[in-house]
C-alpha cells in the first residue's frame, strides 16, 4: 500500500510540476537572475507548496504513527553542519547552473532532450558516489 501511495503521490507532484512550469528550466533561471529578467513565478509555487505542507506538519504532529505503517523519522540536527552547508551548495550550484533540481529533472524525461538526460544521468552518478565519498572523507577526518 505504501507502494502505491508512493507512486500516485510522486505522479501527483510531477503534474504540479508540469502544471506550473518548473519543468522549464528558463522559469528557474528567471527566478535566480534577480538582477536581470526577473520571473517571480517560483515564489507562488513555493509559497502554494508551503501552506498545505505546514497544515500536514501539524496533523502528523498529532498522530502517533503514519497512516500508512512505519514510524516517523526522527527531528533533524538543529545545527549547521558540513554535509548541510556542502550539499545546500552543490543543490545550489546545480540548481543555477542547470535549472533543475532532481523532481523536474524526472519530470523532464519526456522532453528534457539531451541537456535533460546529461543532468539526470550526472545527477544519479552524483548520488551513486556521494556514499563512498563521504565514507572516504569520514576515514580520513578521524585518522
Amino acid at each position: 500500500m505504501r507502494l502505491i501511495a508512493a507512486f500516485f503521490i510522486g505522479g501527483l507532484f510531477g503534474v504540479g510540476l508540469l502544471i506550473s512550469g518548473m519543468t522549464d528550466t528558463r522559469k528557474v533561471i528567471g527566478w535566480l537572475d534577480i538582477f536581470g529578467d526577473w520571473d517571480p513565478t517560483l515564489a507562488f509555487v513555493m509559497g502554494g507548496a508551503i501552506i498545505p505542507m505546514a497544515i500536514a506538519w501539524q496533523i502528523a504532529a498529532r498522530r502517533a504513527a503514519p497512516a500508512l505503517g512505519g514510524t516517523f523519522p526522527s527531528p533533524p540536527e538543529p545545527r549547521l553542519g558540513r554535509n548541510l552547508v556542502l550539499g545546500s551548495v552543490l543543490f545550489g550550484m546545480g540548481w543555477g547552473l542547470a535549472g533543475l533540481c532532481p523532481g523536474p529533472a524526472i519530470a523532464s524525461i519526456t522532453w528534457g532532450g539531451t541537456g535533460g538526460a546529461v543532468f539526470l544521468v550526472a545527477m544519479i552518478l552524483g548520488m551513486v558516489a556521494a556514499p563512498p565519498l563521504k565514507r572516504s572523507l569520514q576515514g580520513r577526518q578521524t585518522a
